[in-house]
């Protein structure tokens, strides 16, 4: 059955995402310094993320050079979702775009690895240590929202966090939980006595 209403609907949801397409390109383009913008192409798409820790749909920008460079950055987001800030934020460095721009490799985005070791002199010193026997707050009550547990982690992180963003803690509770602690402070984490 041929149902007019449903095809007009398809045809403005598929116009509503060729112009976000269009409008996250102009924006990784205006990311790009001008005199790197010689022999760039960008395309943008979505793409459908089978992993279960990851967003079902990202939108992913493939940054391609005339002279054989090329590399690609994702937002785990639908493109309609995309806001000018998120295409900032994963946009290659200068470094890596003149890297492809002359044709040669360069890594994008970093291994979160890598951001960790060089961000570790940086980090404040804990109170904890790992395999140390802590009390966790996971409730309201002053008196009762607490629960046992054993740091497993220092700075820990998940997939998808913000770049930089790190909780201090990893704690295995007594009850066989993985929770993090969000701060070192006695307030969410403190010594088990």
């Amino acid at each position: 059955m041929f149902m007019p209403q449903s095809s007009t609907e398809t045809a403005k949801q598929k116009q509503l995402k060729r112009s976000a397409f269009s409008q996250i390109e102009t924006w990784a383009v205006a990311c790009v310094p001008p005199k790197l913008r010689h022999g760039l192409q960008i395309s943008v798409q979505e793409v459908q993320c089978g992993d279960p820790n990851c967003a079902p749909i990202d939108t992913a920008i493939t940054i391609l050079y005339y002279a054989g460079g090329r590399g690609m950055t994702g937002i785990p987001a639908e493109a309609q979702d995309v806001r000018e800030e998120d295409v900032k934020h994963a946009m290659p460095t200068e470094e890596v775009l003149q890297a492809w721009s002359e044709g040669k490799e360069a890594e994008w985005p970093p291994d979160v690895d890598d951001v960790a070791d060089d961000m570790e002199d940086e980090r404040p010193q804990l109170r904890f240590e790992v395999g140390q026997k802590v009390e966790c707050r996971i409730g309201n009550d002053p008196v009762t929202g607490w629960a046992g547990g054993e740091i497993i982690q220092l700075w820990y992180r998940e997939q998808g966090w913000p770049p930089n963003a790190w909780a201090p803690y990893k704690i295995l509770l007594d009850d066989g939980r993985n929770i993090f602690a969000p701060a070192d402070i006695d307030q969410v984490i403190r010594r088990k006595d």
